[in-house]
């Protein structure tokens, strides 16, 4: 399973989410010399996602016939 995907507010590149964290990154573009550069979006926390809906409503009254578990 892959992570989620989002643009890093920085480079806006699609970037991996992982534990709610944009992966590190390089900046777009060739690199000049050796030196490895990590995109300063890397590790930046992410924006959290739009909520889960609910399964059900929990003010509804249960459906007729259905019994409590416990």
């Amino acid at each position: 399973m892959s992570a989620p995907r989002r643009r890093c507010p920085v480079c806006t590149r699609e970037i991996a989410v992982v534990g709610g964290r944009y992966a590190r990154h390089d900046p777009p573009g060739r690199r000049t010399g050796i030196e490895l550069i990590s995109c300063p979006g890397s590790r930046r926390t992410a924006p959290m996602m739009a909520p889960a809906s609910m399964l059900f409503d929990p003010e509804e009254p249960p459906m007729p016939g259905q019994q409590p578990l416990f």
